[in-house]
């Protein structure tokens, strides 16, 4: 039988296409989204939103500059603190002999000896003999005011106990403790010490490298002869010169100077000032502030005090306000005429020295 349509025997077929149900798409989205959840690892959250970065504004980089700075402080203070609490101080023969008033707001008088112990790079090991005060400065502070006083080391002076002779043979007798009495009684009208510092020679070079280096303005031409270790001899043309830890010490401790016969211990004490003002410089310089870590640590190193860090910070911060301050050197009216070829210096010049000094 053949069918009418020309197909053989084939079947006719209808097709139907099923209506769209209004709940298919959700249907399908929910399948997928339960897909995608099974396909993401375990604890995985579901990706939110990207954040919009915020521009970089110059507030932002100002907040950043002063967290930066702040930490940068907060280091050095720590470090400071650590290292003033590490370091030996002074004996306690010499914490009696200092007097306990006075105060950096008010004012505060420390006596700053430079100390030879024949120790360091720059020192000569071959010398022996007690440790000898070749710098005596007195230094005022009070807040917003700083003067200084050195007394040459060859001045005459008497020793409690122990005669006549150059003030800084205290030193080589009684250490710091017969040097804090002999120098109260030597220039009298009221001086009271409050604070002791021995700079250490052999650490001294350190602390200025920490610096960068220190800048001198040096008055006469010094071609001096060998001295300490200093083989060669110490040779510095005049005019401002920078120099490194053991070329400042050098030129704090030169004796003599053939290119200017006229000098004595007056200069030397002139020079040590001026190393004395050449450090406060670079503290305050902007320079100082890349290395102040490294200049925190060192700086308690190449002293010892009977002050631990307050103090000391205190002390720092009258410096830092106090402006440049007075330099005086005491005068004599005498070269080399006292007893063992000493300086004598008169009364009414240390009685105008010491009210120059506590700004009476």
């Amino acid at each position: 039988m053949v069918n009418p349509s020309g197909h053989g025997d084939r079947p006719e077929y209808k097709v139907y296409r099923s209506r769209k149900s209004p709940l298919g798409s959700l249907s399908r989205s929910d399948e997928l989204e339960r897909f995608k959840e099974r396909s993401r690892k375990p604890g995985k959250r579901p990706a939110g939103p990207a954040r919009e970065r915020k521009p970089l504004s110059p507030r932002r980089v100002l907040r950043w500059v002063l967290i930066a700075v702040a930490g940068w402080l907060a280091l050095s203070f720590v470090l400071f603190m650590v290292s003033a609490q590490v370091e030996g101080g002074v004996t306690d023969d010499a914490k009696s002999a200092l007097s306990g008033n006075g105060n950096f707001v008010t004012g505060s008088t420390t006596l700053v000896l430079g100390s030879d112990e024949r120790k360091g790079d720059s020192i000569d090991e071959s010398t022996d003999g007690p440790g000898r005060a070749d710098s005596i400065m007195l230094v005022h502070a009070s807040l917003g005011r700083i003067s200084k006083l050195s007394i040459p080391r060859d001045a005459e002076a008497t020793i409690p106990g122990h005669g006549t002779t150059k003030i800084n043979a205290a030193y080589a007798i009684g250490g710091p403790a017969l040097m804090i009495e002999t120098v109260e009684a030597y220039l009298g009208n009221g001086v009271e010490i409050n604070h002791l510092i021995e700079v250490d020679f052999a650490d001294f070079p350190a602390f200025i490298d920490a610096l960068g280096g220190v800048k001198v303005n040096n008055k006469t031409r010094i071609c001096a002869p060998p001295f300490d270790n200093f083989w060669r001899g110490f040779n510095l043309r005049r005019g401002e010169r920078k120099l490194d830890g053991t070329r400042a010490l050098g030129f704090a401790r030169v004796r003599h100077n053939p290119c200017a016969p006229a000098e004595n211990d007056l200069a030397r004490a002139e020079r040590q000032q001026e190393v004395f003002s050449a450090i406060r410089r670079q503290l305050l310089s902007p320079t100082t502030f890349l290395r102040l870590p490294w200049v925190s640590w060192r700086a308690p190193q190449t002293i010892r005090t009977d002050m631990r860090g307050p103090g000391l910070l205190a002390l720092a911060a009258d410096l830092g306000t106090g402006g440049s301050g007075d330099t005086k050197v005491l005068r004599p009216s005498c070269l080399g005429c006292g007893i063992d070829g000493s300086l004598q210096v008169p009364d009414d010049e240390k009685a105008s020295a010491v009210e120059e000094l506590l700004g009476k």
